[in-house]
């Protein structure tokens, strides 16, 4: 059943559950997917190709009537006039990440924009609910992309945060299934938002033997890089990630033409980004597939938990 609660009530889905920003990743197809599911699709901009995210974002209202967001991820979107961009293009909910909250915020507030950012500290939450933000992403350190070198679980973060903030906060990281979700609204979140899990949907664009490399991997087959420098990442255990695991400074460069391992396959020519939560994968499925069985589990785990612990 849908869930009624301050995030969906802000982003006018059915569910709490959001899709990530995943650069090349996050587009039309799978974003659409998502949103046509009941959950918030996302479109990304980490990419750079804003001529390609625009006729995304067009695409996005041939494939769905509901709604969907865009990322501005800012460390790597260089446009000076992407709050211009993403406002002309008519969309209604942003998330903001990899950079200041105060950078943007306001202008997308500005313009009538729902604005949550992306945060790896109870710092950085603190800062971007004093920027206006109607809300946060909370992003536990186990989880696949771009990290903060001193990284914290969600555990530990999510409790922090929601014991600090009053705005409502959506957890990133270690989230696949309605257990995980379950876990992550008991320890505060009224939304969950889903990376790892979503690039091996049937509908994610990316190669087959990225896919199935989640579908095989352990628990232990993510590798954290550039702990002591930036940017710092989580990423699939491959002969390339394992040979930088060490290095003290893993460079942008080794990222080599990323579009061979996204839609070429080959996993050792760039560095295939992707959380622990990889290990509970155990299947290529379609989105809808997903959310449907994430939300029945959510809601049976929540029902159970209360007959085995509840107030008799």
């Amino acid at each position: 059943m849908p869930i009624q609660n301050r995030v969906t009530k802000l982003l006018g889905t059915e569910f709490p559950i959001l899709q990530a920003p995943m650069g090349w990743i996050a587009r039309s197809a799978l974003a659409s997917a998502v949103s046509n599911a009941g959950g918030m699709g996302i479109i990304e901009t980490s990419s750079g190709e804003l001529d390609n995210v625009k006729r995304e974002i067009q695409l996005m209202r041939e494939l769905t009537t509901k709604p969907f967001g865009v990322n501005i991820a800012q460390a790597f979107v260089r446009d000076p006039n992407i709050v211009d961009f993403v406002v002309e293009n008519g969309v209604r909910f942003v998330t903001t990440s990899a950079g200041d909250p105060t950078k943007y915020t306001g202008a997308l507030k500005a313009a009538g924009l729902t604005v949550f950012h992306v945060v790896p500290t109870l710092n950085a939450a603190l800062k971007a609910v004093d920027a206006g933000v109607d809300g946060l992403v909370v992003e536990g350190g186990e989880g696949g992309g771009f990290k903060n070198p001193r990284d914290v679980s969600t555990m530990v973060l999510l409790p922090l945060i929601c014991s600090k903030v009053d705005v409502p906060v959506i957890a990133a990281g270690g989230i696949t299934d309605g257990v995980s979700m379950a876990a992550a609204f008991a320890l505060g979140a009224e939304g969950v938002q889903m990376g790892t899990r979503m690039v091996a949907a049937a509908e994610s664009p990316v190669h087959t033997n990225w896919k199935q490399a989640l579908v095989d991997a352990a628990e232990t087959d993510t590798v954290f890089l550039n702990r002591f420098s930036r940017p710092a990442m989580r990423a699939l255990r491959t002969e390339r990630t394992t040979r930088l695991e060490h290095d003290d400074a893993v460079s942008m460069a080794e990222f080599g033409t990323v579009t061979d391992l996204y839609f070429g396959g080959d996993l050792e020519s760039s560095i295939a980004l992707g959380g622990q939560v990889m290990g509970r994968i155990e299947a290529v499925v379609p989105v809808e597939q997903i959310l449907r069985t994430t939300m029945d589990e959510f809601q049976t785990t929540l029902a159970q938990l209360g007959d085995k612990y509840g107030k008799k």
